[in-house]
């Protein structure tokens, strides 16, 4: 398998530079762990304009004048958007038509872990999942006002415990669940993961992990959607457990494999290593659009791999995702 180095610098950095101080990102999560280390990245590496949200604008602010204060950089500009907002999602794309400024590298960084106890947002949907609701909602409204670059690479945060081999975490096989619950209907199966409904034991690990394969599977069917030229892939930032995804995590994920992974050397690095994965990821090709990339299977760390398993690939689960996600946001790309 084909593994991209993550302590090495970007490979095309040289040939690049030129283009790169012309063109724009957009970071989601940006206040705070890897989406603030991929910011200060991005502008380093330049980057003519990023664009960092936040769900509360003075705090976005405030992260936008902090970076460029470290970077000695003047690109950022800070916008409020609330994922599990409809009407901020609205908002922002509002905001963001008025700039008319396609961006060229998405990256959907923000994401959590779903609390000990069920909570649901004013949707109605379970709190792991939320990011990618606003997330598509973000991405297909981007796309229909045309605020994409031909060439845009698009990178949504994922998980290693979307394997299935990470400790205390562990997945739904989608096609078994809809086929005991749901008379074989995989949309229907997948809806209710999103809402944590019908015959849906909500357990907070499983639901992260179920998110995170969702989102894998919904990388998939938008792939195929795409202009030609454009791109989009699910990347693992690994365990990088000095971020705010992981303040609702459950007390054995928090008070045990937490403290394991900052404790066993390889268990975990940092936020700038892991916003590393994301920055690589943005020089893939149109090749590989729609895979998963994440460490090597066991593992929470090291060079990144397209992950084969059959369960990340099955095209029947893929367009499942993709219409639940359709079904619950009313928002598809046709």
């Amino acid at each position: 398998m084909d593994t991209i180095k993550e302590k090495t610098s970007r490979p095309s950095l040289s040939t690049m530079k030129k283009s790169i101080k012309h063109s724009i990102a957009l970071i989601t999560g940006a206040t705070s762990g890897v989406g603030y280390a991929a910011g200060r990245m991005l502008a380093i590496e330049g980057y003519r304009q990023i664009i960092v949200t936040g769900r509360s604008l003075a705090q976005i602010q405030e992260t936008a004048a902090q970076l460029a204060a470290e970077t000695k950089i003047q690109v950022f500009t800070p916008l409020e958007l609330e994922l599990d907002s409809v009407s901020s999602v609205q908002s922002f794309l509002a905001e963001h038509v008025k700039r008319g400024q396609p961006v060229d590298f998405l990256l959907l960084n923000a994401g959590i872990m779903g609390r000990k106890e069920l909570k649901l947002t004013a949707a109605g949907i379970e709190m792991s999942s939320a990011p990618l609701i606003g997330h598509h909602q973000l991405t297909v409204g981007l796309l229909r006002a045309k605020l994409l670059s031909p060439n845009a690479r698009i990178v949504i945060a994922s998980s290693e415990a979307a394997r299935g081999d990470v400790p205390l975490f562990s997945y739904t096989d989608v096609a078994a669940f809809a086929a005991k619950y749901f008379q074989g209907d995989r949309t229907a199966a997948v809806e209710a993961l999103l809402h944590s409904g019908p015959n849906v034991k909500y357990q907070p690990n499983r639901a992260f992990a179920d998110a995170k394969l969702i989102g894998t599977l919904w990388v998939a069917a938008l792939a195929r959607r795409l202009p030609s030229g454009m791109a989009i892939y699910a990347v693992s930032p690994g365990a990088a457990p000095a971020t705010n995804a992981v303040r609702n995590a459950g007390l054995l994920t928090r008070l045990v494999l937490i403290p394991l992974t900052k404790l066993i050397p390889g268990m975990s690095h940092t936020p700038e290593t892991a916003a590393r994965r994301y920055l690589n990821a943005s020089e893939f090709g149109t090749d590989v659009s729609g895979q998963f990339f994440a460490s090597p299977p066991k593992k929470l760390t090291g060079p990144i791999e397209a992950m084969r398993q059959p369960h990340f690939h099955d095209r029947a689960n893929q367009e499942a995702a993709w219409q639940a996600v359709v079904k619950v946001t009313g928002v598809d790309l046709s």
